[in-house]
């Protein structure tokens, strides 16, 4: 009998470290989300990304290109710019709640386009709708709308 216990209790904590060192694993690939563009051109991705993101009545209150900011400091990079998406519904709804405002830090929503060394243009983004499961109330209703809207404006640019 005490036997079986302790096979029992040894599988138990060799089953839960298993699980534990799969998601260490898997959980930078879950939350970030890389997509190919539909475009061979960077500047063609981010101006149909610009467009959709207007069409889709969301703002874009920053743009933050790092190839011109790594440059500065005598770095010589590829192409990258990082966007910072905002809808002012959604964030007033996070906002102007005191509990909720401890994930304004995630605010604005970013996308970030870039080139690689493969010469393709890549897209890629937060994985908020996975994040939004993890939360509750109303981050979870915000986060859960925000990122369906993002990944329907990137329809106009992604593969």
């Amino acid at each position: 009998m005490k036997k079986n216990i302790i096979y029992g209790i040894s599988g138990l904590i060799f089953g839960a470290l298993v699980m534990l060192f799969t998601i260490y694993q898997m959980a930078p690939g879950m939350m970030l989300v890389e997509s190919e563009s539909k475009y061979a051109s960077f500047d063609e991705t981010v101006a149909k990304f610009e467009e959709s993101v207007k069409a889709h009545n969301w703002k874009l209150p920053a743009v933050h290109d790092l190839q011109k900011t790594m440059a500065k400091f005598g770095n010589d990079v590829k192409a990258v710019k990082v966007f910072e998406l905002c809808h002012p519904d959604h964030a007033n709804k996070i906002l102007k709640e005191s509990d909720e405002r401890v994930v304004s830090s995630m605010m604005p929503c970013r996308v970030a386009i870039y080139e690689k060394h493969d010469g393709k243009v890549y897209v890629s983004r937060m994985n908020s709708g996975l994040m939004a499961g993890t939360m509750g109330g109303i981050i979870a209703d915000v986060m859960s709308d925000a990122s369906a809207e993002n990944e329907a404006i990137l329809e106009a640019v992604i593969k």
